[in-house]
């Protein structure tokens, strides 16, 4: 180890190799044709049962949170739908575990498969709510635990969500590695993976992704016990697609057929992720389209060689909303209701919002996580960073909010809607992308891959192909 040259060149060309023996899976086992893969023989031989992770969750407790339903939000939402609408808002409340968010249940998981097979401790890359978990559960188990964390812009100025997310993994017991924002991120995260022979606890592994199904199942069984049927919907914050396709999976395990699954991020088009200009433009570092639309249709350039987080394969529709509604629920649900969360479970809080009031009164919707982040729940702290960064905070219309320019925070919750994003127009990128990363002319085998991925017929993505090609 010593004598490999540690450039960047050079330590990324050894990432496939790190990363087989950080994760312990030989990915290529489940590949096949030119582009196919076995999703599913994945999940099946890398991943544990339904039981195995709940009795994995419960001993470390993790999971069982309750059902809440939102009584003055659901008033407030049918006060301003048409008549005979205005569904019935639930959350479940991922808070109640131990590191304050639902991806205790990834890391319980991940943390368990590590201890397992030997590792003395795990490193994770994350803006921090998934490292404050991985930290949380390390501490249980008494394993080391480094998070890596990609917080600064070149300036040196960091966001208050994303600062106070570091307090968090320190306070757990984490050593936390702190980086500006750029392709550093992953050089750092494979050079410290190599160093100390550490577990990588990727959000993206099939038993980060399955500790997730938990979910799924426990909210359609909570809601069978008490309302004697399955959720009409259930809205997922959607950025990496982690979140949305194990409960979607888990859902699928309880037999809640006719339960529509509805991804939600916050419309940041036009801001890059990885661009040190747009880093401070934003109001929350995830559960936006910076993150959820990259990662829907190229699942497979995150931390590990095959996503296990595939969001297409699942959701039934994709909406947006903005940053000035994610406030406003924000407040909403702390004056109405009683209750701070973070900006991702009021992200799709927002949404669920906007979506009840398409709905019947006798319909429930349910928002199936919340978030710990200490500033991020709080308004204030990140419309002064807005300010402080050029950026216009007033009320009006959220229509017509710039991303990188402006936050409109609603002058009344009437004017929260839900816009659909084209989820044909993602999947036919889905395609276009491994067409131009694999072979331009797709096998049987390719194709029915394809349409696994896409959620749609082998036909359909035969004469999606056919457009791609004539448009290339």
């Amino acid at each position: 180890m010593a004598n490999l040259p540690q450039d960047y060149d050079s330590v990324m060309s050894r990432k496939q190799e790190v990363m087989k023996d950080a994760i312990g899976i030989d990915y290529s086992q489940f590949e096949s044709g030119s582009m196919a893969f076995d999703y599913e023989k994945m999940m099946r031989e890398t991943g544990y049962t339904l039981e195995e992770m709940q009795k994995i969750q419960y001993s470390v407790n993790v999971g069982n949170t309750p059902i809440l339903e939102l009584r003055n939000l659901t008033a407030l939402a049918r006060a301003c739908a048409p008549e005979g609408k205005g569904a019935r808002i639930f959350v479940k409340d991922e808070a109640a575990n131990p590191s304050g968010s639902f991806k205790a249940r990834r890391a319980a998981n991940a943390v368990f498969h590590a201890k397992k097979l030997g590792y003395k401790g795990v490193i994770a890359a994350t803006s921090g709510n998934y490292g404050a978990a991985v930290a949380s559960q390390a501490a249980i188990a008494g394993l080391k635990c480094i998070i890596v964390q990609e917080c600064y812009d070149s300036k040196g100025v960091g966001q208050p969500e994303i600062i106070e997310k570091a307090r968090k993994c320190e306070a757990l017991g984490a050593e936390v590695v702190q980086l500006t924002v750029g392709p550093e991120l992953f050089y750092k995260f494979i050079l410290l993976l190599e160093e100390t022979g550490y577990f990588n606890a990727s959000l993206y592994t099939p038993f980060g992704i399955a500790g997730v199904e938990t979910l799924g199942y426990e909210i359609s069984m909570q809601f069978r016990e008490k309302y004697g049927k399955d959720p009409d919907v259930v809205v997922c914050t959607n950025a990496g697609g982690g979140n949305l396709t194990g409960t979607a999976r888990g859902l699928m395990k309880a037999g809640a057929k006719d339960t529509k699954v509805i991804g939600a991020s916050i419309d940041l088009s036009g801001l890059h992720m990885a661009s040190d200009k747009a880093f401070n433009l934003k109001s929350c570092t995830t559960g936006h389209t910076g993150f959820g639309v990259p990662y829907a249709v190229d699942p497979d350039h995150s931390d590990v060689p095959r996503s296990a987080a595939r969001p297409l394969r699942y959701m039934d529709r994709y909406v947006t909303i903005t940053q000035g509604d994610v406030f406003y629920i924000t407040e909403c649900l702390a004056t109405l209701e009683g209750l701070e969360k973070g900006p991702a479970g009021n992200t799709s809080l927002a949404a669920a919002f906007a979506l009840a009031q398409e709905m019947d009164q006798d319909q429930m919707i349910v928002v199936q996580e919340t978030e710990y982040t200490g500033a991020g729940k709080h308004v204030q702290p990140q419309l002064s960073f807005a300010r402080e960064n050029g950026i216009e905070v007033r009320f009006g219309d959220p229509k017509d909010e710039v991303p990188g320019k402006s936050v409109i925070i609603p002058e009344h919750p009437t004017l929260i809607k839900a816009t659909d994003m084209d989820l044909d127009r993602q999947k036919k990128s889905l395609i276009k992308a491994n067409l131009k990363k694999y072979t331009m002319d797709p096998t049987e085998e390719d194709y029915q891959y394809l349409a696994e991925e896409t959620k749609k017929d082998v036909d359909w993505v035969k004469k999606a192909v056919e457009e791609i090609k004539a448009s290339l």
